[in-house]
């Protein structure tokens, strides 16, 4: 990590080397040698005369403090990397950091603090808390920590490393693992802490930048920006050591200034074009909006660029948006090695760094600028309590994003004719030109395809395949990027993996705590899944013991509680969501109160972003037609998904339907059925009888009118005689004055059988001035006969719509 521009050469100091054994490597040596230690000693000062097989010069694993500096600032933070050139690697590693001249069987004999970046990868010992060991044992190639420099008048510091691969371990009284850094003198604060070796590597060499951005809610939730999060356009070059476009502990120009606060890379571009002479390649790849998606519904952004002998450094830099001028990005990484070749492949875990240019200190703090203006530093966890990334334990800043680095062709005579590792034996495979990754966001792919078999039965050069189904081009007019690729590879008995080695599965989880209260123990377990192939013993440990703490201060009001179960599953299926765990209570306090201890958690849980890409809808379709033709009814409307249905589910509705409102419907006149006829009018002779039916309905809205009430037809009883007497006549005409009264009675109001009814009352105001309302009218019971045994005697009521004209 280089500090700042170097207008003078500082010279390097010897490098002074001393071994230190990781606690996992363990089973390298045995009890016997670390009992010839005496036991006053501390048990990091005997990890660091821990014996061993030795190998002594090699130089396929090294140390290294990015930028390789002679000189360390008195609290500043730096990134030290432990790494195995391919095919070598390393299982076990332990890192140190001495004062010159100390043992380090005393704690004052440390400098410094070590900063964990990856817990998976990285841990602090736990009988030597100074000292950084692997977190489990198994393959791996490089591991990364921060490590922070002591104050001011600590003098020289030695940073020591040791590997262990199988059981031998490597180190160097003077080499790669170790690395010697002097207190910087004040004097030369601000200077770059030693000049970048020239280059030796012949020829020319293509490299292809891919950027993967890990920024998202889930891995860093705190105030996370939903909105308007995103990674803005890269911008970059491949350039001598006579041009400097960022760096640690030096300033940012105006372009830098823009990109770090705006995310405008025009201006940068510019400078870096003006230094044609000392820039080979411009470096650009377009910007992400979100910050974070799925490779499988997005490519991830990559550019390629050239170096040479003369320009053979890279640096890049990108902003974290929104932010007050946060950004990330490489400064200075030399692709050319100290053998006079050109590095194969970089991977680079990035955090945020400030450019110095605004105050800031939340994603969405206000403009302020910062006066004067302040130098280039990384962030740290423990910058400002308001801060996303702030941890009270001055714990490590979890990675933003992930830079890959890898060459793809080399071209012009080389000077190195050796391979780097196997890999390197068919890299000319790989096609020597290939357009930038411009894949549209248009072009909806499926996951790749397993690799196919090699092509090769032998270990001569060969090539695989996968691949992968265009599921849809959202646009026509946008070409898509082809759905097959290729990867050099050899036959079967020819890969760098090493046939001694045993797989083992993942550990079990921890068992109960073997005591209810206090200090105990607890264990978990693993097993081997496949032995070696050349048939040695697996001696990699099958079990673990570790120191638990149950209930700590057992007073009688205390609890004893299970350990905390599984986390449920997320509640949701896309974004944010809630997930819960459990415990019970295993013993009630012993002096019979509540337990108070929490049965329950929950907390946040961030799924894969929730995508509406594939869901993509033609417009709406013209209501249909109400489905009455009169009165109130439904209609709809439609629209199409256009989209592939495997693209994903897709919850918009397709079809939306409301109420529709028509004239009212015509309402028929509805009568009741015909009464019985009545008695012939006369007592001889000819006369009438009549039958009756009422109206129950009124027509209303059209509807059909009332057809006749009252229908007659003649009688005849027996013929009358010629000379009747007077008594008999009267008595006939008063009998027949009696029928007309009753008659007239039974004609007057709404007659229904047994009983006579007024007529029907006015009808009410309406309920509603506009779009639909009631009207209401009443017919009650005038007179009720006697006789009358009929239920339909009774008070009536009529309904009827109004004013249903829209409002």
């Amino acid at each position: 990590m280089r500090l700042s521009p170097a207008p003078l050469r500082l010279s390097r100091s010897p490098a002074l080397l001393a071994l230190a054994l990781p606690l996992a490597a363990a089973l390298a040596f045995s009890d016997e040698t670390l009992d010839k230690v005496p036991k006053s000693e501390g048990y990091c000062s005997r990890i660091l005369r821990a014996q061993g097989t030795r190998r002594e010069g090699y130089t396929e694993f090294s140390l290294r403090v990015e930028g390789d500096p002679d000189f360390y600032k008195p609290g500043t933070s730096y990134r030290v990397t432990l790494s195995a050139a391919p095919p070598s690697y390393f299982r076990g590693f332990t890192l140190i950091a001495l004062k010159e001249n100390r043992e380090g069987d005393k704690e004052e004999d440390h400098a410094g603090t070590f900063q964990i970046i990856d817990e998976e990868e990285t841990q602090f010992m736990s009988n030597c808390p100074v000292a950084v060991t692997e977190s489990t044992p198994r393959r791996r190639t490089r591991i990364q920590v921060f490590w922070i420099a002591p104050p001011a008048g600590t003098g020289c510091v030695i940073l020591k490393a040791s590997i262990v691969q199988k059981r031998i371990i490597y180190f160097q009284d003077e080499g790669s693992l170790t690395k010697k850094l002097c207190e910087q003198d004040s004097m030369f604060d601000g200077v770059t802490d030693k000049p970048i070796l020239d280059c030796c590597a012949c020829g020319t060499a293509k490299y292809r930048l891919t950027f993967y951005g890990n920024w998202s809610e889930k891995t860093h939730p705190k105030d996370y920006p939903r909105r308007a999060n995103h990674w803005s356009a890269i911008i970059g070059g491949s350039h001598s050591k006579n041009y400097v476009l960022w760096e640690y502990g030096g300033y940012a120009s105006e372009g830098v200034k823009q990109v770090a606060e705006l995310g405008s890379p025009v201006k940068m571009e510019e400078e870096i074009r003006q230094q044609s002479d000392e820039v080979l390649t411009v470096i650009k790849a377009k910007a992400q909006w979100p910050a974070w998606q799925p490779l499988n519904v997005r490519a991830a952004p990559s550019a390629e660029f050239s170096v040479d002998r003369t320009r053979h450094l890279m640096s890049f830099l990108t902003m974290m948006g929104p932010s007050p001028d946060w950004n990330v990005g490489l400064s200075a990484e030399d692709l050319c090695t100290k053998e006079c070749g050109w590095v194969q492949k970089v991977v680079q875990d990035l955090i945020p760094w400030d450019a110095g240019t605004d105050s800031g200190v939340t994603y969405e703090s206000p403009n302020k600028p910062t006066i004067p203006q302040e130098k280039i530093r990384p962030l740290t966890s423990l910058d400002h309590p308001q801060s996303p990334f702030y941890d009270p334990e001055g714990g490590s800043i979890t990675q933003v994003a992930r830079v890959v680095i890898e060459r793809i062709a080399r071209k012009g005579e080389q000077c190195n004719i050796v391979p780097d590792n196997v890999d390197d034996i068919v890299a000319d495979l790989a096609p020597e030109e290939k357009d930038e990754d411009d894949t549209p966001e248009t072009c909806i792919y499926s996951n790749w395809s397993p690799w196919s078999a090699c092509s090769s039965s032998t270990c001569d050069k060969g090539k695989r395949m996968r691949q992968r189904m265009l599921k849809a081009q959202l646009d026509l007019s946008v070409p898509c990027p082809d759905t097959q690729d290729f990867q050099p590879c050899m036959g079967p008995g020819c890969s760098e993996e090493d046939g001694s080695t045993c797989t083992m599965s993942e550990w079990i989880t921890w068992s109960p705590c073997s005591i209810s209260c206090g200090m105990g123990m607890r264990s978990r377990e693993r097993y081997v899944k496949q032995f070696p192939e050349d048939g040695s013993v697996c001696t990699l440990p099958t079990e673990e013991t570790e120191k638990c703490t149950v209930n700590e201060e057992c007073s009688p009001s205390s609890c004893l509680m299970t350990e905390w179960g599984e986390w449920d599953e997320c509640s949701a299926t896309c974004g944010m969501g809630m997930k819960k765990r459990h415990r019970m209570v295993k013993m009630s306090p012993a002096d019979g109160s509540m337990c108070k201890a929490e049965t329950s958690q929950a907390e946040k849980c961030m799924m894969p972003e929730c995508h509406t890409i594939p869901c993509l809808l033609s417009p709406w379709s013209e209501w249909s037609d109400c489905s009455v033709t009169c009165g109130k009814g439904m209609r709809t409307r439609q629209r199409m998904l256009k989209s592939l249905a495997e693209l994903g589910d897709c919850n918009e509705e397709l079809e939306q339907g409301e109420k529709c409102m028509l004239p009212e419907c015509p309402i028929d006149c509805e009568l009741t059925e015909w009464s019985q006829w009545s008695e012939c009018n006369k007592s001889c002779g000819k006369g009438h009888m009549i039958r009756t039916r009422m109206i129950q309905m009124e027509p209303q809205f059209g509807g059909a009118p009332c057809p006749e009430t009252v229908q007659r037809k003649k009688c005849r009883v027996r013929k009358c005689l010629k000379n009747p007497s007077i008594q008999k006549l009267r008595w006939r005409e008063a009998r027949e004055s009696r029928r007309s009264e009753q008659l007239r009675e039974e004609s007057d109001g709404e007659q229904f059988p047994g009983c006579r009814m007024r007529p029907w009352t006015a009808w009410s105001e309406c309920t509603n001035l506009c779009g639909g309302g009631i009207q209401e009218r009443y017919m009650t019971v005038k007179k009720r006969f006697k006789s009358s045994q009929f239920s339909s005697c009774k008070d009536k009521k009529e309904i009827r719509a109004c004013n249903v004209h829209p409002c």
